[in-house]
């Protein structure tokens, strides 16, 4: 280190504390400032663009039946907030699904927990934080923000009350391990009332979901309602009409069709492969009309008669290609685009030719391979989609054993059509699990590396633990004090909001190549991905390796430490909230102010449009440009479960008041945005009938837990070993609740309960012969009941029309319009 000593920071226990409080204090307004700037300019922006861009803002609303029910939001620059605002649950559920409705509910339930929360924090815990604030807790502690919040020079108030209090008890030195009882059982008492109020509204809001959810879902008898997803069929058993009698036999009702999945790899690899020629014969196409048009309908027919003569010679595909190639280009008046091809021994041999004339002639070929191998007969597979003829009898067969053979004959219910993954169908369940594991493996492999990524994005945090690896960078910022709170503070909040964004991607894409049978379960592993990597790396990890006396040099003494004793790991993690409290207020300020109304904005799709446009070169490829963005609940509501979580564990501490008010203005901006996206903006095509609230719910216990344990950490850090003990049965009443919460309420979340098929709907009257589910959802008609399916469970892959190429009459590279049937053409 040379001539620098990190013990003359500022922030050491040498100087004192107030130069680092006021350096918390300077952070938190710094925070404050740019996050309103960016947000009130994202915000503003947005409500200037809003009635610009219907096709982005509103593009829900205008290419969705159901959201077609919802009432118009006025051009005007702020008008659209209260028609929002009224909006009622009915409407969310009407239009948006089951999905949007347990979403939103979530922020309703938040909203309440902080609200209350809030309240006894600022009404009880925050006096007498500050009527004690004298009482030190073990050295290296640095001080929270409501030791020091109040300035004791500004007020006669604080004056006074810090002379009664001065007087009322005796002062005990920072190296005293005496406390006052009293302040120390209100700790008791708090987290013992904040875990039953959010047991109680855990409870209240999962009845209320279970209700809407079995009259919603009891209403209707759509295909999907009807069908059952059979795995673990045996070989004997693999076969339609055999599948038909053995669940006919059981006298559960009457089947009224059976899809076997079989082993489509081959067809279904041949229409990927279709695709990608069909996307290079359009962009050939495209070059060459943006730079010579058709000039007559005999010039036309001449170039057609032209290519079918080039398909009946067709030597362009031989393995070799002779010099008789060359003559089946046709002559142009313009250039037309080229393409290379690889040929004669290993590939080392290549040449240019026609790129439209050679890609027509493969999309032929294949065409013909696509409709022979339609008619093959595969393979069976283990697994079909049995449609009974009552919902009812779906029910039954669900929540029933079938066979008495361990793993045979699984009854489960069944996605959505348009929700299954058919190339997943014809997996074994060996390769499953064989992915399953690797990707359960992989995901521990990554939690090591970001473990190692966040240890110095942690040392960030303290000017000790700059110094360590940088002392003329921890001097530098020690002499300016907006510099230290934009490194301190700043930047580790933005990282690691940046990761809270970009790694999502990466379990997305894990997610998919583990084998499940339908969007609706990658949608829910993707959560539990998330979720696991936001609170363990982002928050329990961060948060033992943040704590201001931790450098690097002490990174493997503190895991080594926390392996050997799990004392260690309380004693930690109760340092550490303490000294973290104003990062993790900075985080939710950032997350709440400033980037939530970026989401509004949606700032990646306008960004990337652009970019996009400029790529764009088919009508197909303008087309997909102005499809409604996804909104991916994987992406969004871990992060949301994460902010739940800090302001539970902190709802107690000394700066509790601060956090859960920010908390709170998170929830209530969040639900705000979240609704107007889900409504209007963005699509979300994943339905799992709301089964997302199991998971909040088992995250919102993990909180819990965690809470109960940091606090019982708290307390035995100031050696009130008996008040420690006290919480001992709360966590071991939480757990009891967890499992007992299951067991209750999981099946009436993943069935339907019997009694509800007959409900009445709950919303509105019907037209005869329409369910519910059509009559307040486009969904019923869009995935139920397909004209390309014919109401049936079939790989698209056997049925689809094969499509021709798609061009645009009159369109220039490069334009931006796509025209209507009557302005296109297909070649």
């Amino acid at each position: 280190m040379g001539e620098y000593n990190c013990s003359l920071l500022s922030s050491g226990d040498s100087q004192g504390k107030t130069s680092q409080r006021r350096q918390d204090q300077t952070a938190l307004y710094t925070q404050l400032v740019i996050s309103i700037a960016l947000g009130l300019g994202a915000f503003i922006t947005f409500c200037v663009l809003r009635p610009k861009w219907t096709g982005l803002y509103a593009a829900r609303k205008r290419q969705k039946n159901a959201a077609s029910k919802l009432p118009a939001l006025p051009d005007t620059f702020l008008g659209w907030i209260p028609v929002l605002y009224k909006i009622s649950e009915e409407q969310v559920l009407a239009s948006a699904g089951l999905d949007a409705y347990v979403f939103l509910s979530f922020f309703k339930m938040a909203i309440k927990f902080l609200a209350v929360t809030f309240f006894f924090a600022l009404v009880i815990i925050l006096p007498v934080n500050v009527h004690y604030r004298h009482y030190r807790f073990p050295p290296g502690k640095a001080p929270s923000l409501l030791e020091y919040s109040p300035n004791p020079d500004a007020s006669p108030l604080w004056t006074g009350l810090t002379r009664r209090s001065e007087e009322a008890v005796t002062m005990v030195d920072e190296d005293s391990t005496t406390y006052p009882s009293s302040v120390l059982w209100m700790y008791v008492v708090f987290t013992y009332l904040f875990t039953s109020l959010a047991m109680y509204l855990l409870v209240t809001t999962t009845q209320k979901i279970i209700r809407i959810r079995q009259e919603y879902l009891g209403s209707q008898t759509t295909v999907t309602d009807r069908t059952i997803r059979l795995s673990g069929i045996p070989p004997d058993l693999r076969d339609e009409q055999k599948i038909k009698e053995t669940v006919e036999n059981l006298e559960i009702g009457k089947v009224e069709s059976v899809i076997l999945c079989r082993n489509w790899k081959e067809l279904d690899d041949m229409m990927a492969q279709r695709l990608v020629l069909l996307r290079k014969l359009e962009e050939a196409w495209t070059v060459h009309l943006g730079h010579s048009r058709l000039r007559s309908t005999h010039a036309s027919r001449e170039r057609a008669q032209s290519r079918a003569a080039i398909r009946q010679d067709a030597p362009l595909l031989q393995d070799e290609v002779d010099e008789h190639e060359q003559d089946h280009v046709t002559p142009y008046g313009e250039d037309r685009p080229k393409t290379r091809i690889w040929y004669g021994f290993l590939g080392l041999q290549s040449r240019q030719v026609d790129a439209i004339d050679y890609f027509e002639e493969r999309l032929r070929r294949l065409d013909e391979q696509i409709r022979v191998i339609r008619n093959k007969d595969f393979s069976p597979m283990p697994l079909a989609f049995v449609t009974l003829d009552s919902v009812a009898a779906c029910q039954m067969a669900v929540q029933a054993t079938m066979d008495p053979t361990p793993m045979r004959l699984l009854a489960n219910p069944a996605p959505a059509p348009s929700d299954v993954i058919w190339p997943n169908t014809y997996l074994t369940r060996s390769s499953r699990i064989t992915r399953a594991w690797s990707i359960t493996l992989i995901i521990l492999i990554l939690s090591v590396f970001w473990t190692a990524l966040l240890v110095p994005i942690a040392g960030l945090v303290s000017l000790k633990s700059i110094c360590s690896v940088w002392p003329q960078l921890a001097f530098a910022l020690d002499s300016n004090a907006i510099s230290q709170s934009l490194v301190a503070s700043g930047l580790p909040t933005a990282l690691i909001s940046l990761l809270t964004v970009l790694v999502p991607f990466l379990y997305y894409w894990l997610s998919t190549q583990q084998g499940m049978l339908s969007l609706g379960e990658v949608e829910m592993s993707l959560i539990s991905k998330n979720f696991f990597f936001t609170f363990f790396n982002l928050f329990v990890l961060f948060t033992i390796f943040g704590t201001a006396s931790i450098s690097y040099s002490k990174v493997n003494d503190t895991l080594a430490g926390a392996s050997k004793d799990a004392s260690e790991i309380a004693r930690k993690l109760a340092t550490s909230l303490q000294d973290l409290d104003y990062f993790y207020i900075n985080l939710i300020i950032l997350q709440a102010l400033g980037l939530f109304p970026f989401r509004l904005l949606e700032f990646g799709s306008v960004a990337l449009y652009p970019i996009n446009l400029i790529g764009a070169k088919t009508p197909r490829d303008y087309a997909e440009l102005v499809q409604p963005p996804v909104f991916s609940y994987g992406f969004y509501l871990p992060q949301t479960l994460l902010i739940f979580v800090i302001c539970t564990v902190y709802s107690v501490l000394q700066s509790s008041w601060l956090i859960l008010f920010f908390g709170l203005v998170y929830f209530l901006i969040g639900s705000f945005i979240y609704k107007y996206q889900l409504l209007y903006a963005m699509d979300h095509r994943q339905h799992s009938t709301g089964q997302a609230w199991l998971i909040i719910c088992n995250c919102v216990v993990i909180g819990l837990i965690f809470f109960e344990i940091a606090m019982a950490g708290l307390l035995a850090l100031r050696t009130a070993f008996y008040r420690s003990i006290s919480i001992i049965p709360l966590l071991a009443g939480t757990i009891w609740f967890n499992v007992v919460f299951r067991r209750t309420f999981d099946p009436l979340m993943k069935f339907i309960a019997l009694r509800s098929l007959h409900s009445k709907a709950p919303f509105g009257d019907i037209s005869p012969g329409e369910t519910r589910y059509e009559h307040d959802t486009d969904r019923g008609r869009a995935v139920d009941e397909d004209d390309e399916t014919g109401l049936r469970y079939i790989n698209p892959s056997l049925i689809l029309p094969l499509e021709e190429v798609w061009l645009a009459k009159g369109r220039a590279n490069g334009s931006s319009h796509v025209g209507g049937h009557h302005e296109e053409e297909n070649v």
